[in-house]
């Protein structure tokens, strides 16, 4: 019964390391996806000439969940409440934010971009964009940074304080 006991105690804790060391590994993902889905934005709105919200929806389909979903509620926040652009972005954003791997840095710069979107020509909306893009470029070099600096390590802490426990507790 002790070994079982111990088994299942090295096992909770290298789970809870791997899983840390995935949100490690997720954060780069997600930031890319983001990039991704701002030039998409830009493209669209740009050279498509398309509503925000239509554009929206496309970007919705196009990018992975959690990050689908923000776009998602953005689209439908626009088609069917009487709020101003900035004002669903930031709804759509706090809603969806929890479910991401990302960070409050990433949170304030995506806040800021949101407050430009919709009230601006084309040429300043691609300036803001551009900004927004420059601001994630140095979040996704940090979180690389991270990613290579401690996700092996929070395997490793996972197994080795399980293991402590584990020789603690015997």
């Amino acid at each position: 019964m002790k070994w079982f006991g111990a088994l299942l105690i090295l096992a909770a804790s290298t789970w809870l390391g791997f899983a840390a060391a995935r949100v490690l590994h997720e954060r780069p993902r997600q930031l890319r996806q983001l990039k991704a889905a701002l030039r998409a934005l830009e493209a669209e709105v740009m050279y498509g000439h398309t509503p925000l919200a239509d554009a929206a929806m496309h970007l919705a389909r196009q990018t992975a969940a959690p990050l689908s979903e923000l776009f998602e509620r953005f689209a439908a926040a626009l088609c069917t409440e009487e709020t101003s652009a900035a004002e669903a972005w930031e709804k759509s954003l706090r809603t969806v934010w929890g479910k991401t791997a990302l960070k409050q840095g990433e949170f304030e710069v995506m806040k800021q971009f949101g407050a430009t979107l919709g009230q601006y020509d084309r040429l300043t909306q691609q300036r803001q964009i551009a900004l927004a893009l420059a601001h994630l470029e140095r979040e996704e070099a940090e979180a690389l940074d991270n990613q290579a600096r401690y996700a092996k390590m929070a395997k490793s802490l996972g197994v080795l304080a399980g293991l402590l426990l584990v020789i603690l507790l015997m």
